[in-house]
């Protein structure tokens, strides 16, 4: 049994609690505990009095000033994967988490999951991180059970964590070695209240999880997903002083009130935001009306933690649905570094060096130059609709070969379609592909400024880009082909599938795959040796046959299914595309076949069952 030190520092109680002050009277002795008043482990040092802290039992500590230095200071709100976790008053030498014992923690509110803030620690050394379940408890009495893994503080994977920071602290002084904090979710039923979550058990002497914060994610009600794309990596910009952005993008679903997603994904610094706008676009940068000023908490302009996101708040705009929309960000401070979507097939505008603040500008006298990316930028929602339909993939979804500003893109297609039927509810599309994205491997590693802007994998993208996505009802998943052409087992990529679609449906999502579509002629798919490229189509057509045979029947992995293979190949060669659909490079399709692939779908497949 693990003897615990139980403070008297009162504040704390106040710092990481997701339930409100005056609910917080009404928690009955011995029953749940808001998350502060259960702290005991300290794992925050300061700077001066690194021996003030032991997380792990070896007298290690995060350091305040590193934590401060990328935003995260004490008490903090950060959004995180759509969730707001409370930071706690660390750096005072009082405990600031919890160490998993099978404590019990007071919690409000519906959602469709529970958010927290976590770290793996094993005594003599980093570990492999540390597991447990534990359960949800709602206001009718009933539970649900959950199973949750915190990575470990040392050696945790970085393309999932929430922050990196670059020192470790210990009775002897800094060490340069990269620590880490991770957000991860746990799955609840969704539409119960949620008052409590009873953490793990303790797992043995020689491993803690610890907890730093927790709180339900809520539904994005009234809420529908327009516009969306995935942060595929941390790239060198500029640098950028003082200008302005202009993205264009293209929305998909309509209303009459809009908020937009800032995000500083894989960042290890705050990133200043001045004033942001919207508007519809008019002739190139120009707009066709005066552009609307956005507010984050009732002010102009935001500073993002790294890691962290921030949504604004809703404004009285207009989306013609299938419109071109010009989200404008003044940066008023220098920008080395940013978080960007790559392949935007898009042309966005920059003002020049030191222009100052153009975001309110009609005209486009001001932006001089061109982007083709979409950096900060993750999202846009409307007012009202029925949510969301999320598609995973690689640079086919991303929009490869579709055309630069013609938005032709198969997502594009769909939500064309949806927009002009009235058989199933017109759900907003949100287009999460990345191009050269795997399932399985990470091109970029999570962490520093890369040039591989390919994304981390769709597993472990999967919390950012689908789950935490608006309203979010089905996710269509079309990858696999990069991994069969880079050698991945079909095994391999199948189980891949099988988490993606397991996590999904945990959360409540509707789970369609699509096959994936042959590329003979692509250079690494028909090299000279004949055996790689049989190889590279042995695997391909594997995981074809276990999506097909795992698409209906009681014990079906997946939901649904779309033959992607099927529509879009040669049918007197199979290893190849159809001619009339292939761009010319043998790998993606043209805008013909991007929207045969769209026009295939059953768009009742996409109807999540009541």
């Amino acid at each position: 049994m693990r003897i615990r030190l139980v403070t008297t520092a009162t504040l704390l109680a106040l710092a990481a609690t997701a339930v409100p002050v005056a609910a917080q009277a009404a928690v009955p002795p011995g029953g749940p505990q808001p998350l502060a008043k259960l702290f005991d482990n300290t794992a925050v040092s300061d700077d001066a009095d690194p021996g003030a802290a032991d997380f792990d039992g070896a007298g290690s500590s995060l350091y305040a000033g590193d934590l401060a230095a990328a935003g995260w200071t004490p008490g903090r709100r950060l959004d995180i994967d759509a969730a707001g976790l409370r930071l706690p008053r660390y750096g005072r030498g009082a405990p600031d988490n919890v160490v998993a014992d099978g404590q019990s923690v007071a919690l409000r509110g519906k959602g469709n999951a529970v958010s927290l803030l976590v770290a793996g620690s094993t005594a003599g050394g980093p570990g492999t991180g540390v597991s447990g379940t534990g359960t949800v408890g709602y206001a009718d009495g009933s539970s649900s059970p959950y199973s949750l893994t915190a990575p470990d503080w040392r050696a945790g994977p970085l393309t999932t964590k929430a922050l990196a920071l670059p020192r470790r602290g210990t009775p002897e002084g800094p060490r340069a070695e990269a620590t880490r904090l991770y957000a991860v979710t746990v799955p609840v039923t969704r539409g119960k209240r949620i008052t409590s979550l009873t953490l793990p058990d303790d797992p043995g002497p020689q491993s803690d999880l610890h907890v730093f914060a927790a709180s339900v994610r809520a539904e994005a009600t009234g809420w529908t997903g327009s516009w969306a794309a995935s942060t595929s990596g941390y790239t060198a910009v500029g640098p950028w002083t003082d200008r302005t952005l202009r993205l264009v993008v293209h929305a998909g679903a309509g209303g009459d009130r809009t908020r937009v997603r800032l995000a500083n994904t894989f960042a290890a610094s705050p990133v200043r935001f001045g004033q942001a706008t919207v508007a519809v676009q008019g002739e190139g940068a120009a707009t066709a009306g005066r552009p609307v000023p956005l507010t984050f908490g009732g002010r102009t302009g935001t500073t993002v933690a790294a890691g962290a996101e921030a949504v604004s708040d809703p404004a009285r705009f207009t989306v013609p649905p299938g419109s071109n929309l010009l989200v404008s960000i003044h940066l008023p401070e220098t920008v080395r570094a940013a978080p960007v979507h790559a392949l935007a097939m898009q042309t966005s505008f920059i003002s020049a060096d030191g222009s100052g603040d153009r975001a309110a500008d009609t005209g486009a006298d001001a932006f001089t130059g061109t982007i083709a990316t979409w950096p900060f930028l993750t999202g846009i929602d409307v007012g009202g609709g029925p949510g969301s339909v999320v598609t995973l993939g690689d640079s086919i979804t991303d929009g490869h070969s579709s055309g630069t500003g013609t938005n032709q893109r198969w997502p594009d297609v769909l939500a064309a379609r949806l927009r002009a039927q009235d058989d199933v509810p017109r759900y907003g599309v949100l287009n999460q592909g990345i191009s050269a994205n795997r399932i399985v491997t990470d091109r970029y590693k999570g962490d520093g400024v890369s040039s591989d802007v390919g994304g981390v994998s769709a597993q472990h993208r999967l919390e950012r880009d689908v789950l935490a996505q608006t309203s979010a009802r089905t996710v269509v998943v079309f990858e696999g082909i990069n991994d069969v052409r880079a050698g991945t087992s079909a095994d391999e990529v199948i189980a891949g599938l099988r988490d993606i679609s397991e996590r999904a449906q945990a959360r409540g999502l509707r789970v369609v795959a699509a096959t994936v579509a042959p590329c003979e002629g692509y250079g690494d798919c028909s090299p000279a040796v004949d055996a790689r490229r049989t190889a590279v189509d042995a695997r391909r057509t594997a995981v074809n046959e276990y999506i097909r045979a795992n698409a209906t029947g009681a014990d079906a992995e997946f939901d649904a299914m779309l033959d992607f293979d099927a529509v879009l190949r040669d049918p007197e060669r199979p290893q190849r595309l159809l001619p009339a659909y292939d761009s010319g490079d043998h790998l993606h399709p043209g805008p013909a076949g991007l929207k045969a692939a769209a026009d295939s779908i059953d768009l009742g497949l996409l109807v999540p069952r009541s």
